[in-house]
């Protein structure tokens, strides 16, 4: 494998920055070479820089997309971490769903960084055993990435036999999904109930629309400290009032997002929007 050299490092870093808002540094070697080590010699670059250059000198920046899709491909698989959705089983949508007897009976969920659709289509499945008629909720789910072959992909709701077995159980995978393509396809009940869009976490979120409930699950640390400070002002304008928010375990909102409140349940944390103004 074509090896990175320490002087394309900084360059290499700085235009996927541009171009992805992800944080690279010369400890993240390693991920480079893993990521974009196969698209070097697919594309006949002899070494790092000249992909780079051949990508910034493309106008139908397909290698630039290509490259998003490498760095920001990450491991997904369904009901990820299980924490997130016994919160949304045993707290926040009973809570939504109780708020909400004398008011409108909608929910909107989005799942930012989706990527192939794994979390939206556990979400989705999750609200439908809940619920039993997602559609009496008003149930409506978003899923977006900036990979536009993951959006693709998730679109599709086609998974193989490897991918459909991570994290899905049995009697679920026959309950949503049917046989295709050697493969499993989502039924259409749960498939009419989301969509899936094109969008960097960076640019402006206001076309979304308001949700009651995000998650935002291992996004951000690909992300420099201002521009967390950023997203999470960004996504809270995008709550509906003391909406929610579900980050990764492993993350935290201490000190970059003032504008949320953190809350347990069940050994795990979540946030809820803060009204104050002066916080946004």
């Amino acid at each position: 494998m074509i090896k990175l050299l320490p002087e394309e490092c900084r360059p290499l870093a700085e235009y996927i920055y541009s171009i992805c808002a992800v944080t690279l540094d010369q400890s993240k070697s390693y991920l480079i070479e893993g990521r974009l080590g196969r698209l070097v010699e697919e594309t006949g670059c002899g070494s790092f820089g000249c992909l780079v250059q051949r990508a910034k000198s493309e106008s139908s920046r397909a290698l630039q997309k290509r490259i998003i899709d490498a760095i920001t491909t990450n491991e997904t698989l369904f009901f990820r971490d299980t924490a997130p959705f016994d919160l949304l089983r045993h707290r926040i949508v009973p809570d939504l769903i109780d708020r909400r007897r004398t008011g409108a009976a909608r929910i909107r969920i989005w799942s930012a960084a989706c990527s192939t659709g794994q979390e939206v289509y556990s979400l989705a499945i999750l609200l439908k055993e809940l619920l039993g008629d997602p559609d009496r909720y008003g149930v409506r789910l978003i899923g977006t990435d900036i990979s536009n072959d993951a959006i693709i992909r998730a679109s599709r709701g086609w998974y193989n036999a490897t991918e459909i077995a991570r994290g899905l159980s049995e009697p679920l995978r026959d309950k949503y999904f049917i046989r295709a393509r050697d493969g499993w396809q989502i039924r259409d009940e749960i498939r009419g109930i989301a969509s899936f869009k094109h969008l960097n976490l960076m640019s402006d979120l206001s076309a979304l629309g308001k949700f009651d409930i995000i998650f935002c699950r291992n996004v951000a640390i690909y992300f420099n400290e201002s521009d967390k400070v950023s997203l999470f002002r960004r996504i809270h304008r995008a709550l509906e009032p003391n909406g929610y928010l579900v980050i990764g375990a492993m993350e935290s909102l201490n000190g970059v997002a003032p504008q949320f409140e953190s809350k347990w349940h069940l050994r795990s944390v979540y946030y809820q929007a803060k009204t104050d103004s002066r916080t946004m």
